[in-house]
């Protein structure tokens, strides 16, 4: 089968799939269409094939190795473009509850719904039970502790939405805190 084949198949699997895909996703989808074996070599030949064809300044979109897969995204330079338009068109924002609760369960995952109102200090059903609905969240299984409660954990849209192949790559506290942000007097 020629690689130029292949290469458009390819691109239009990454264009239509909505979160990243990966090599073996793409590689099932093939073998399903073409009815034969598409080894993994000739898929990463097709990847650095696509890159370099989006990556010219006649290009607005580069190919991204997000979550263990590829996905088209806007090139850093249209950011702010693109932003002002998800602003106007956002309609599912997430409330600040919603955001707490997110990163609650971004670092401390797997967690239970008790242990993120013991950190937050309030009910968050309604907010564990949007960030689902958003498929920011998962539900990873069952806690074995007494009642079994359900452990969450986050979700590949969660990668693909903040950019990240792996949680090691999520904001440290000591990256984001600052000096001025203590408490109490300082001692010289």
């Amino acid at each position: 089968m020629p690689q130029t084949r292949i290469n458009k198949h390819i691109e239009a699997l990454i264009f239509s799939s909505v979160q990243s895909i990966s090599v073996q996703e793409i590689i099932l989808a093939l073998n399903a269409v073409f009815g034969e074996e598409v080894i993994e070599n000739q898929v990463f030949e097709s990847i650095d094939y696509i890159k370099e064809k989006f990556n010219s300044e006649n290009s607005a979109i580069e190919l991204v190795n997000l979550n263990n897969g590829y996905q088209f995204l806007t090139k850093k330079e249209y950011h702010e473009t693109v932003n002002q338009l998800q602003l106007h068109r956002s309609k599912k924002k997430l409330s600040q509850a919603a955001i707490e609760t997110l990163a609650i369960i971004a670092y401390r995952q797997p967690i239970t719904k008790l242990e993120i109102e013991q950190i937050r200090g309030v009910n968050s059903d309604y907010s564990v039970q949007r960030l689902l609905e958003k498929e920011l969240i998962s539900i990873e299984g069952k806690a074995e502790t007494p009642g079994r409660p359900i452990l969450y954990r986050t979700s590949s849209l969660f990668m693909d939405y903040f950019g990240l192949n792996n949680l090691t790559q999520l904001p440290q506290l000591k990256d984001i805190a600052k000096e001025e942000n203590t408490v109490g007097e300082n001692a010289e």
